[in-house]
């Protein structure tokens, strides 16, 4: 088909925000075509940049988080600043921040203001709480929205505290409901045609909240309460992990009822199809340790090849628990290009996840790393606001930018 370009060329994305929800939601406008214009300030950056490992002081996880983004310095604070961020506003379809709620304000720099800049302007509020309610003040990362949104009680083992994920969660399921909704408030304005910017309020913890909803609903209708189940889940039997016969670990569910029946027949047990303990999802969640005790048993006695094969054959569902090796040495990841190898000035390359999903006509692209603190200041400042290089060295010396 006919490569129509990046499908969110000409969108303009002005990010102001730190850490990792809603910058990363901005990313996800950038991997697909959008100018995005990251603004950090001119002394301290973004801490994200001193997250995680990092060489000579640069930070890996900086280059794929604030990946397809020019890099410009600016202090909101100041009057110049100020005055230049406006400027920015105006140019911009989408700006992107995360302060506390009250901050912006405190800075002259509210909703009335930006919308007389640019009544056109998107504007995305990521905060801990939201920007109301009793608890809207308060700071919060990711951790505290895993805590509070219910997850973390849900999660590990029944003889265990509960558990927080090893990982950005709260973060990145933030980040991907307030990209979707950038886009509905996009459509509103250019396809629907009411030519008018929104504010979008988006907290930390109910995006986690949202994929909660059995858990809450459960509660709220029958009166049960979610208790830790390790690798199970109250909803269906089996969904476990199991250890092979050389010690490697994979992983497998029954969630349907062809499928669970596919497993029977996968380990030679047919007759467990019509067992009243294992006829149905029901029955199998009430006889869950019977169930599991007897899937551990057989694949214990056999390598995980030979699991694997026998289930496929079967047309069960089961797969190997990767170690971060096995994900780069894996064929059909290398097929798809799932993780790809990007030029960088700092390491020379290097490999990040891809843009997902994959568009068939107008696909993203990683068209480069994060960069520099700043890198591009002369391109914004004089390039695209006409500020001359004399008024740049001058923003500079101030610590304006």
């Amino acid at each position: 088909m006919e490569d129509k370009g990046l499908p969110l060329r000409g969108l303009k994305v002005l990010d102001i925000s730190t850490m990792i929800a809603a910058p990363w939601a901005a990313t996800y406008m950038g991997d697909f075509g959008a100018d995005v214009i990251k603004v950090e300030h001119p002394v301290t950056g973004d801490n994200i940049r001193k997250f995680g490992a990092a060489k000579d002081g640069k930070g890996v996880y900086w280059k794929s988080l604030n990946r397809n983004k020019k890099c410009i310095t600016l202090e909101l604070k100041k009057p110049e600043g100020k005055e230049l961020f406006l400027k920015l506003v105006t140019w911009a379809d989408v700006l992107i921040e995360n302060f506390r709620p009250g901050t912006m304000e405190k800075w002259g720099l509210g909703w009335e203001v930006l919308k007389a800049a640019n009544p056109g302007l998107i504007w995305l509020r990521v905060s801990a709480f939201g920007q109301e309610g009793p608890y809207a003040a308060r700071g919060g990362f990711g951790t505290v929205a895993e805590g509070m949104s219910g997850y973390a009680a849900i999660n590990g083992y029944p003889d265990g505290p509960p558990t927080l994920p090893p990982i950005a969660l709260a973060d990145g399921v933030c980040s991907a409901f307030a990209a979707y909704a950038i886009m509905v408030a996009v459509y509103e304005r250019d396809v629907l045609g009411s030519k008018q910017g929104q504010v979008i309020d988006i907290s930390l913890y109910e995006p986690l909240m949202r994929l909660m909803e059995v858990s809450l609903m459960e509660y709220s209708t029958l009166g049960l309460t979610t208790q830790r189940m390790g690798n199970r889940i109250a909803s269906s039997a089996p969904r476990n992990s199991y250890k092979t016969k050389e010690g490697k670990w994979i992983c497998l569910s029954g969630s349907a009822q062809p499928i669970a029946e596919n497993i029977f027949k996968a380990i030679g047990r047919p007759d467990l199809i019509n067992d009243y303990r294992f006829c149905n999802n029901f029955s199998r969640i009430k006889n869950v340790d019977e169930l599991d005790a007897i899937i551990g048993e057989w694949i214990g006695r056999h390598s995980l090849d030979e699991v694997i094969e026998r289930f496929m054959e079967a047309g069960a569902v089961i797969g190997p628990i990767y170690e971060v090796d096995q994900i780069f040495a894996d064929e059909h990841f290398k097929y798809r290009e799932s993780l790809v190898q990007i030029p960088d000035k700092d390491f020379g390359t290097i490999t990040m996840p891809n843009v997902f999903a994959k568009l068939s006509r107008t696909p993203g692209k990683i068209q480069f790393s994060g960069e520099d603190k700043g890198a591009h200041n002369q391109e914004v400042y004089c390039d695209l606001l006409g500020l001359s290089l004399d008024e740049l060295n001058e923003l500079q010396t101030k610590e304006v930018i």
